[in-house]
């Protein structure tokens, strides 16, 4: 069977799959959820011989330290995994859910209830997890998942996904509930892009050359964000000591990811508090940093920043400072260089907080917190599909709720329309 034949027959078993989902009762999406988790745990070795063989394939390759990060399953991010799918489990279900319910002049009763989208397609790179995360969300959200990992992650892809597709079924999920596209094959991607009559929505999860392909070539609804460059504001009304650990934290804890900070932003008042103690710290984790011409009077060992450093994400151990004059000017960088993912202020002023959380248009603003803590999971969401920074349908981190539509019912007792 040619490639296009191929996947256009898996989407043909995931719609079929997607509309028998759809009708599940609660209890037997939860029960395979919890039959998913526990084989993920007892499968781990075997995920992780897997996962051996595309971070040894990734190291020929010469993939970056953050990407290798990315693609790593270890004993801990296993049990992520695992937890991930008992956490939605534990979710209320958004499914049937009468959101709203009035009565018109005619005794008609008008109302809106929650349904699922359909067939979600997830096409994503590096990141093993995310085939657990989407496949989790999706069986909950009633939705079919269409999954299409990287060519990097191939192996340990297929060994999650054959994992809950077994573990699914034995707990009744219908075949074609989850679907896994192991071609590697360009050609693949782009045939999935065009099933529209059996994909509802796709989310591309990944760099902004994948996002802005998916989105280019998609004939079928895209919810995306291109790039995380994300800032944190340090005010001059801020908790010193507050803002060293933030700013830390949201650049080093994990720096491959979307929502790491990307740029500091601080007050010229309070610069020479924070910053000498904060880049000494900074240079002990390895950190490259870039620095305006004001941070270099500070430490002139430093790197200056060139202006493309301000517009590109790192994902890696490099941060560009910049002292400004006030929150004016923080704003105005923001709204020039930011990419409406993610974006923080630390301050002990509530008036400035307040207007910081008014003027940035981001998916998620922070006052006086982690802009790693932008997760469904940490927003107590549970596993998210991805963060959305499209203003359509959904904007931040993708649940339950927003993988599900709406649709109207009405109830009668024989009007006409005259």
């Amino acid at each position: 069977m040619d490639i296009k034949s191929n996947i256009e027959e898996k989407g043909k078993k995931a719609r079929e799959g997607a509309r028998r989902l759809a009708s599940l009762s609660t209890a037997v999406k939860n029960l395979a959820l919890m039959e998913m988790a526990d084989a993920i745990e007892a499968g781990a070795e075997g995920l992780k011989r897997e996962n051996q063989k595309d971070i040894k394939a990734g190291e020929v390759q010469s993939l970056s330290s953050a990407l290798i990060d990315r693609l790593t399953l270890n004993d801990k991010r296993i049990s992520e995994m695992a937890q991930g799918l008992r956490e939605v489990a534990a979710l209320p279900d958004p499914v049937g859910e009468v959101t709203r319910m009035w009565k018109r002049p005619n005794g008609m009763q008008v109302g809106k209830i929650r349904v699922p989208i359909g067939v979600i397609g997830i096409i994503y790179e590096s990141r093993p997890n995310v085939t657990a995360d989407s496949a989790g969300l999706c069986i909950k959200s009633g939705n079919g998942v269409f999954l299409r990992g990287g060519s990097e992650a191939i192996n340990s892809n297929k060994a999650i996904a054959e994992i809950l597709i077994d573990a699914g079924s034995k707990a009744g999920l219908p075949e074609g509930a989850i679907t896994m596209v192991d071609i590697v094959d360009r050609e693949a991607v782009m045939t999935m892009l065009r099933l529209d009559n059996y994909i509802d929505l796709i989310i591309p999860r990944g760099g902004e050359e994948l996002i802005r392909t998916v989105s280019a070539n998609s004939t079928i609804p895209v919810i995306k964000h291109y790039k995380g460059i994300c800032h944190t504001y340090v005010d001059e009304d801020a908790d010193v000591s507050m803002a060293q650990d933030i700013c830390f934290n949201a650049k080093v804890q994990r720096p491959g990811t979307c929502n790491a900070m990307e740029t500091m932003l601080v007050h010229k008042g309070i610069a020479d508090k924070v910053l000498p103690a904060l880049i000494e710290r900074l240079r002990k984790e390895g950190v490259e940093l870039r620095v305006c011409s004001r941070t270099h009077l500070i430490d002139s060992t430093l790197r200056l920043a060139a202006e493309e450093d301000w517009n590109t994400e790192y994902l890696a151990l490099i941060l560009n400072i910049k002292i400004v004059d006030d929150m004016d000017e923080a704003l105005r960088h923001i709204e020039t260089y930011g990419s409406q993912h993610s974006e923080a202020i630390v301050t002990n002023n509530h008036k400035r907080a307040m207007q910081f959380l008014s003027e940035v248009d981001a998916a998620a603003v922070f006052v006086n917190a982690s802009t790693r803590l932008h997760d469904g999971g940490q927003f107590g969401l549970g596993a998210e599909i991805g963060i959305s920074t499209t203003r359509i349908h959904a904007r931040g981190p993708m649940g339950l709720e927003e993988l599900t539509s709406m649709k109207f019912i009405v109830l009668g007792d024989g009007q006409v329309r005259e």
